[in-house]
């Protein structure tokens, strides 16, 4: 979440220390950010805003995860107003008051994660999260939270307004794991789970509840989905092809690489399941510890040149290591690692973490 980056924009001497206070909340919570005000206060690291509040929001909105604006929100929504395309694809748009009294979840709460964003800046400068989504003000989990949280991609997304009036409602739903398709339990809310061995079975689970949710690890046509046997309504959740890229340093053990896998793994609320291969550059193709890992979980093991790992920039990388980059001539591996490895729409959901010298980083694709 937010590995494009956040923009926060403010534009009076006020908002701008507000701004600087949202950079340094965020910097604490690991999430990147680059502020853009008046030019006179680049001596605070801020880049000049040399543009209309509008031209920044059309030229922003498609490249980063999260835009914040410290200003009035009617400006922010002014601006916003002509890019609204989808709760799927829009970016999370946060408002805070120049006061940083208020903190406004004003766009893509769920999906997009501005609920989760605006709350960690109000904890961060002392102000007051405003959410407004229905499930959230009732203490329920909505459909698209639950498929942000997984990393799940929503197959019918017409189908998030009735199932979510459900929830909200209190209705009884059900979700239902089709096939072998896991999830982490613990991240499910106080749904009942159910399994299935096929979509018909699925449907017969949720025609006995109000409303349900069908995930399934396959993708499946639209046209064999049997929907006229469905009573009730149903939003589908499809798990992504989950890539882990890995890094470690010449003594790390087997284990400490398995470790380091797991503890990623659930830090990013995916399944081992879901893994479709590990990667890592190519001069640990005779790595004991790597070949030994990748065997006793079951995976295969992909191997990077550093060259090909050198062309892989932006889309949210971390800063690059100067140790690392001296050492084999990259600057970082296991993001890098990852994100070739899911190929095209790829997207890092877990960036490089360290365990007991052992790097991870976690993408995911369609």
């Amino acid at each position: 979440m937010y590995t494009k980056g956040i923009a926060v924009v403010a534009i009076t001497r006020r908002g701008m220390e507000t701004a600087i206070k949202i950079k340094e909340t965020l910097e604490a919570a690991g999430l990147s950010s680059i502020v853009y005000g008046p030019k006179k206060y680049g001596q605070y690291g801020v880049v000049p805003l040399e543009k209309t509040i509008g031209e920044f929001f059309k030229d922003s909105y498609s490249s980063v995860d999260a835009v914040v604006g410290v200003m009035a929100a009617g400006i922010v929504i002014r601006a916003v107003a002509p890019l609204l395309e989808s709760k799927l694809t829009d970016p999370a748009v946060v408002d805070v008051d120049v006061e940083g009294k208020f903190v406004i979840s004003l766009l893509s709460g769920h999906y997009g994660g501005a609920n989760e964003l605006a709350r960690i800046i109000a904890h961060g400068i002392g102000g007051t999260a405003v959410i407004t989504t229905a499930s959230d003000v009732t203490g329920k989990q909505s459909v698209d939270e639950l498929a942000r949280i997984l990393h799940l991609q929503i197959l019918n997304p017409r189908s998030l307004v009735p199932v979510n009036s459900a929830i909200v409602n209190g209705d009884r739903l059900v979700v239902v794991l089709i096939g072998n398709t896991q999830i982490p339990l613990d991240k499910v809310g106080c749904y009942e789970v159910k399994s299935a061995n096929t979509v018909r079975e699925a449907l017969e689970e949720v025609n006995s509840f109000d409303a349900g949710v069908l995930v399934t690890s396959q993708a499946i046509p639209n046209d064999v989905w049997p929907i006229d046997e469905a009573a009730k309504p149903f939003t589908i959740l499809k798990t992504k092809r989950v890539l882990v890229g890995l890094g470690a340093r010449k003594d790390s053990s087997a284990e400490s690489i398995l470790e380091a896998v797991d503890l990623a793994l659930r830090q990013a609320n995916v399944t081992l399941t879901n893994v479709k291969k590990l990667a890592t550059v190519d001069i640990k193709r005779d790595s004991p510890a790597m070949i030994k890992a990748a065997e006793q979980l079951g995976k295969p093991l992909e191997f990077f040149s550093v060259a090909a790992l050198r062309n892989v920039s932006g889309m949210g990388l971390s800063p690059d290591s100067k140790l690392v980059q001296e050492k084999i001539g990259v600057g970082g591996v296991c993001e890098r690692a990852a994100m070739l490895a899911a190929g095209k729409k790829a997207e890092l959901i877990l960036k490089k973490n360290k365990y007991n010298g052992v790097t991870v980083a976690i993408a995911t694709a369609e």
